[in-house]
């Protein structure tokens, strides 16, 4: 399997408040480390592809984009701390038509959650992980069967225009987009991710070109609570193309696996062409942040499931916060689906 990584992500280790206290995320530079390093013996890495930044604005909003290149700089003239982050949300009762000009007030504009900050090397970043997510795609586009995206930061909580739980440009989205855009008719997007994927699902939740699956863990109890419930099935050309499987707390395999199944079902029936698959491993059962149990044994299972499909697949990384478990995980993952 061809493997898409880079240094870049280096540049950004933003900080988040947990408990309301400020520490360094849990979306740390070690994950994509330990990955590499877990991955590089049975895989081969390959040279990136340019930016196609194009895709990036097909999928996001200008005005968002342009906030995120300079809200560094911008920070640096007004504040003195280490990470930006909003303050003041755009609630209900706030008019959300109009983006204000102070940066301040743009930070709550463009995020709905305080997980998600700015440092110096966050624009850095987040390019870098656009274009592993296209690099990953491109070779699937070329002729692989399958190809891995080393993305971080991860990208399946941002919308359109907004930043959130640790996620700023919309990997999966990109790469979804990259491949309509090269005459694919119908895309699959399952996210397999302990939280649901609230931003893929809103940037196509009207779309009939592309099939949005999650499972994920009941967003009655986790993150991100406003989204991902089992009744939003898609709106106007999109009604029936978006599904939904929350999941219990300490949900085990069994259970998942069968949710996983009813979601490729729907990849099958609605003739879509390829698939992108937004890895989280934060299912496993020693995530610090997520309840899930998930052992070692059953990643490969799930790369097995996943390519039964027999689809043209791009796998982008998302999350997975047992640091030193997280490169056993993506790698079982991998080698199950290449030994289908």
């Amino acid at each position: 399997m061809q493997v898409f990584s880079s240094s870049d992500h280096h540049a950004h280790h933003a900080a988040e408040f947990d408990g309301g206290t400020l520490i360094p995320s849990w979306e740390c530079p070690e994950r994509a480390d330990i990955v590499d390093a877990a991955l590089r013996a049975d895989h081969r890495f390959a040279e990136l592809f340019p930016l196609d930044w194009t895709l990036v604005q097909r999928v996001h909003d200008d005005g968002y984009l342009s906030f995120l290149e300079g809200a560094w700089a911008r920070w640096q003239t007004t504040e003195s701390s280490d990470a930006a982050m909003g303050t003041i949300w755009p609630t209900r009762g706030f008019r959300t038509d109009r983006v204000p000009e102070n940066l301040t007030a743009q930070l709550g504009h463009y995020s709905f959650a305080i997980d998600c900050s700015i440092v110096e090397g966050t624009w850095q970043a987040i390019r870098s992980s656009a274009q592993l997510a296209q690099s990953a795609t491109h070779a699937v586009i070329g002729g692989e069967r399958v190809a891995f995206g080393l993305c971080r930061p991860p990208g399946h909580h941002a919308t359109a225009d907004q930043l959130g739980g640790y996620c700023y440009l919309n990997n999966a989205a990109i790469a979804a987009q990259q491949f309509l855009d090269s005459g694919t008719a119908r895309v699959a997007v399952v996210d397999v991710d302990y939280h649901h994927g609230n931003g893929t699902q809103s940037i196509f939740y009207a779309r009939d070109d592309v099939v949005f699956c999650s499972i994920h863990a009941d967003p009655g109890h986790e993150f991100p609570y406003f989204s991902g419930y089992a009744d939003e099935m898609g709106h106007g050309d999109g009604e029936g193309f978006n599904h939904n499987e929350p999941l219990g707390l300490g949900t085990g395999f069994d259970e998942w696996s069968a949710a996983l199944d009813r979601c490729l079902a729907r990849v099958t029936d609605l003739g879509c062409d390829a698939m992108v698959v937004s890895l989280g491993v934060d299912t496993f059962e020693l995530d610090p942040i997520s309840r899930f149990t998930l052992t070692h044994d059953d990643y490969p299972k799930m790369g097995e499931q996943l390519a039964s499909v027999g689809l043209p697949t791009s796998i982008l990384l998302e999350g997975g916060y047992a640091v030193e478990d997280i490169g056993i995980n993506v790698a079982g993952v991998l080698q199950g689906f290449e030994n289908r």
